[in-house]
């Protein structure tokens, strides 16, 4: 199957890849990381402490149970996650979910106390090029049109607008 999906005729450059370390802005050490189903426990965890006000297009989920069921897909093999570590604790994830076409669907979640310091532009850089690692070539994602910090977020890591016809944004990078 092939997407109908626009995607830019270059490939975005290099990304780093996992596990590293960054300082962010507000001076903490983040460990960046891949992650796979033993961090089931400690997504659930910070999925559950996670502000209803950042849900953006249904996800996460709110109960219990639906964030289990969520994160069952979501760890699947065929998928790509990453982790922002501080202090032991998970405050970041993001994921590279397969689609039917063989692209991939882009979600990032940072806790509120977390957000703005630069973990999340790291946190989706370090997940690109742990997508460039594993051979992925087309990455795609949604925002919602009104969400301008996301919006320059995904344009500063290199993803370019293709669709704006809906109440989302559809956003494209080439990493390969």
């Amino acid at each position: 199957m092939t997407s109908n999906r626009t995607y830019p005729d270059e490939a975005a450059g290099t990304f780093p890849r996992p596990p590293r370390t960054i300082t962010d802005r507000d001076g903490r050490e983040i460990d960046l990381r891949a992650a796979d189903r033993d961090d089931r426990e400690t997504l659930l965890s910070m999925y559950e402490a996670f502000d209803p006000a950042d849900r953006a297009q249904g996800i996460p989920p709110v109960k219990e149970y639906a964030i289990e069921n969520w994160l069952e897909t979501v760890l699947e093999a065929e998928n790509l996650n990453a982790i922002a570590w501080h202090d032991g604790d998970a405050v970041g994830h993001t994921m590279l979910v397969a689609d039917r076409e063989g692209e991939h669907e882009l979600a990032i979640f940072v806790l509120s106390e977390y957000q703005g310091a630069g973990i999340g532009t790291e946190l989706i850089a370090t997940l690109l090029g742990h997508g460039q690692r594993e051979g992925l070539e087309k990455v795609w994602l949604t925002v919602e049109r009104w969400n301008k910090a996301a919006i320059a977020l995904y344009q500063k890591v290199g993803f370019e607008i293709c669709d704006t016809e809906s109440f989302e944004i559809e956003m494209t990078i080439r990493l390969d």
